[in-house]
């Protein structure tokens, strides 16, 4: 993250969504400090260092946006701009995001407290923000054309409003979305509550993230933003697997993860080795007699879940979708089955011509993780990453929650793979294997039926007769 600098003081500003051209110059010349970040590693949590207290969240391969205090409004400034995400080792896109990164910074804030958003375009079209799930008065919603005029390019939009409600939200834009969010265009808002709240418990972990969804051909930089359903890359905050950093606990912790899916399909999101509750929606708290436990939920398009659970199983979790092809990367469509076709003699006669061809193993896709396969520049294998068991053969909406019982509370580093108490992995058994039993061939040979054959049964149809007796 570039150097926080201390904020410059000013005079307030009249609420509203104004043209940068409407703010007096001595304002423009103290717009919040732009605050700027380029690695796409998971942040410490932003401790609050004024206004009302609160436990912050770890945004994951993400941070949390610093503000300032003027005249008891808390004020953030987020700048559109195109931005270049590496999504995991070895594989860049050329996106568009916020303030250096895609998705833009996570906002958090205290329920009751009066907030001002500076929005700058640096976009080469015009833009506007959604605050997605916020009660704020109709003029600040960032519908494009309806509750206020675009931005344009190079202007500066202000949004004023009180955060009446705690919860997990999202902002995004509500101009050209299409393009805009197929762009990266996103971020995440948290409120937390001010007092304690009867249905939202106190954690010790709380993680957040997106779900969304790219089409970038191997070897391109830029997404394809006309595709509707064929996309071949599946993110959790534009990283796929093995980008996607671990979630590191403490063993007993009371763990929330917090996510928003803004891709074009649901998702269910499955954890190993423990039972959660949906604890929260972008609508609020779920009450707990409307609770049950889960270890896969479903999160459809728009919405927000929070999950919580009690990390109380030590050892390295999974944590993914369960729609299986989005646990993979670049993966090309309509691609031919090979599975039991023998083609090797078929692969060798086109290798003479084409050097660097490969095709779909015989057995079944794990076949093309143990290959040399070449790739194109700027792209990942569809399958990888490596555990301490071999490859895993995974990819996209992927990750581990790390679960250890000396994981120091606040501590976020990832531990290592975890190490298994003897006797406790499963293994190759040795003996002899004997033959399963058999029916005989004969065995229904003598059997009789326990009911009659059912009689042949005439049908008859009459069709009926037409008005005036045709």
């Amino acid at each position: 993250m570039n150097s926080r600098r201390d904020f410059f003081k000013f005079a307030g500003i009249a609420g509203g969504a104004l043209a940068a051209t409407a703010v007096s110059k001595v304002a423009l010349a103290a717009l919040p400090e732009a605050v700027s970040q380029s690695s796409p590693d998971t942040m410490p949590p932003l401790q609050p260092k004024n206004g009302r207290p609160y436990n912050p969240v770890v945004t994951l391969n993400g941070w949390t946006l610093p503000w300032r205090m003027n005249n008891g409004v808390k004020e953030f400034h987020l700048v559109a701009e195109p931005v270049v995400r590496e999504m995991a080792p070895g594989m860049k896109a050329h996106l568009w995001g916020y303030n250096g990164q895609s998705p833009g910074p996570t906002i958090e804030v205290v329920e009751g407290d009066r907030v001002r958003i500076f929005v700058t375009n640096r976009l080469p079209e015009h833009t506007s923000m959604h605050w997605h799930g916020q009660r704020l008065p109709n003029g600040m919603d960032g519908v494009s054309g309806l509750t206020q005029p675009s931005i344009q390019p190079g202007k500066t939009f202000v949004y004023e409003f009180v955060a009446r409600r705690p919860g997990t939200f999202m902002y995004h834009p509500h101009a050209d979305e299409m393009t805009q969010m197929a762009m990266g265009m996103m971020g995440s808002w948290v409120t937390h509550p001010k007092n304690k709240h009867p249905q939202i418990d106190e954690v010790d972990r709380d993680f957040i993230f997106l779900l969304n969804a790219y089409d970038i051909e191997p070897g391109a930089f830029k997404p394809n933003i006309m595709t509707m359903t064929d996309f071949n890359l599946w993110s959790w905050n534009s990283r796929i697997f093995p980008g996607i950093d671990t979630l590191n606990v403490r063993k007993n912790d009371r763990v929330r993860i917090r996510v928003g899916n803004l891709t074009m399909t649901n998702h269910p999101i499955h954890i190993h080795g423990h039972e959660f509750t949906v604890t929260g929606t972008d609508g609020g708290p779920v009450p707990r007699t409307a609770r049950w436990p889960e270890v896969t939920t479903d999160i459809a398009v728009g919405q927000m879940r929070q999950l919580e659970f009690i990390a109380d199983e030590e050892g390295d979790w999974s944590f993914h979708c369960h729609k299986s092809h989005h646990t993979m990367n670049a993966m090309g469509h309509n691609v031919p089955s090979m599975i039991g076709v023998d083609h090797k003699d078929v692969a060798e006669k086109i290798n003479k011509l084409i050097p660097a061809y490969m095709t779909m193993g015989d057995k079944g896709m794990a076949d093309m993780g143990a290959m040399e396969m070449p790739l194109p520049d700027n792209t990942i294998p569809m399958m990888t990453g490596e555990g301490p068991f071999g490859g895993l053969e995974m990819g996209g909406m992927f990750s581990v929650v790390k679960v250890r019982k000396d994981q120091k509370p606040g501590d976020y580093k990832d531990p290592g793979w975890y190490q298994h108490p003897k006797g406790t992995v499963a293994y190759e058994y040795a003996g002899s294997v004997a033959d399963a039993p058999r029916q005989p061939a004969d065995a229904h040979a003598g059997m009789k039926h326990a009911a009659p054959a059912t009689p042949e049964v005439e049908v008859q149809v009459r069709k009926p007769q037409g008005h005036g007796g045709h």
